[in-house]
């Protein structure tokens, strides 16, 4: 038999099989593409929903605490600073004895005080503990450390892109700024001591305790990555301060011990290991989305497409909560 020779230089055409199987892999990595789109925009818009919402409950709850510190007669509370009485002379700083229980840091989670940073547009509430759960609610307070107001380095630290990203703008503090801090124990005032610096997420010194009043703030650096640590120090103004006081040593009978060194170096990291569920779920998506895709090859009809989107959205939704808290700390 004669057979026809294609002449040379001419493309071969390819099979239906080969053009089914490019259109398939072209339509993978679309909805592959979609879905870490999707990520990206649940890591910097959807969780900073979740984050405003937890800080209005925060608010509420420690300003409650506040107004029983003031309004309890049988409880003492720190005066405010006094004012110059004479042209010249200047403003000092007095408090009365506090509650001890006031002193003491709260279970993981809870409020502690608020932090307000006029300059970088910073107003939030911080909690006790830096794990990403506790993060994810604003910033954290280093268990361990002194809290703020206290004699010694109290440590906090704070989402930059993430979670509402309330240290975004922490590089943009100099010398002098002003770091306000609202706590059960009193108001405190800090200056910045110096422009920002990086260090490696294994620098724990940044977080050490010293012999004076200060404060340290740490985020992730650069933005988008957990490669360094973002460090602000700032030193205690006194004058315009409540009086710092030592970290109690006994509340209640019982004596008050800090946590260990190796908790520290955890809190700094910031990670937590949510891998199995996040896998899991990831499983349950991929099982969902190709029953929807089997349907819709079935049944192609816009209808059908709206319809598997009902239980497919939620099921995307809670892997990418995992799957936040099983990548590495970016905070």
């Amino acid at each position: 038999m004669y057979e026809a020779h294609r002449p040379s230089g001419e493309t071969p055409v390819p099979s239906a099989v080969v053009r089914r199987t490019i259109a398939a892999i072209g339509r993978t990595l679309v909805t592959l593409g979609l879905l870490i789109l999707l990520f990206v925009t649940y890591e910097l818009w959807g969780t900073g929903i979740f984050t405003a919402r937890a800080q209005t409950d925060l608010e509420r709850k420690f300003d409650k605490q506040l107004a029983e510190i003031h309004d309890d007669p049988t409880l003492t509370v720190p005066t405010t600073p006094t004012t110059a009485t004479r042209p010249g002379r200047p403003a000092t700083s007095t408090s009365t004895t506090l509650n001890p229980a006031a002193l003491v840091a709260p279970p993981e989670g809870a409020p502690i005080g608020k932090i307000d940073i006029p300059k970088i547009n910073v107003h939030w509430v911080f909690v006790e503990g830096t794990h990403l759960n506790d993060l994810d609610d604003g910033p954290g307070h280093y268990p361990g450390t002194p809290l703020p107001g206290q004699i010694g380095n109290a440590a906090i630290a704070g989402h930059r892109t993430t979670h509402g990203a309330p240290f975004y703008r922490l590089n943009e503090l100099t010398k002098g700024d002003r770091i306000k801090i609202t706590t059960l124990a009193g108001t405190f005032i800090y200056a910045v001591a110096g422009d920002p610096f990086a260090v490696r997420p294994t620098d724990y010194f940044v977080v050490a305790n010293t012999p004076d009043t200060e404060l340290t703030l740490t985020t992730c650096h650069p933005r988008f990555s957990a490669e360094q640590r973002l460090i602000v120090k700032a030193k205690l103004m006194h004058r315009v301060s409540t009086k710092p006081v030592a970290p109690p040593k006994v509340v209640n009978g019982k004596k008050v011990k800090p946590p260990p060194t190796a908790q520290l170096a955890t809190a700094l990291e910031g990670q937590t290991n949510s891998l199995r569920p996040s896998i899991l779920w990831g499983i349950i998506v991929a099982i969902v989305g190709a029953a929807w895709w089997f349907v819709f090859r079935r049944w192609r009809h816009p209808l059908t497409w709206l319809i598997g989107l009902v239980p497919f959205i939620p099921v995307l939704f809670v892997f990418y909560v995992y799957l936040e808290r099983a990548l590495p700390a970016g905070y």
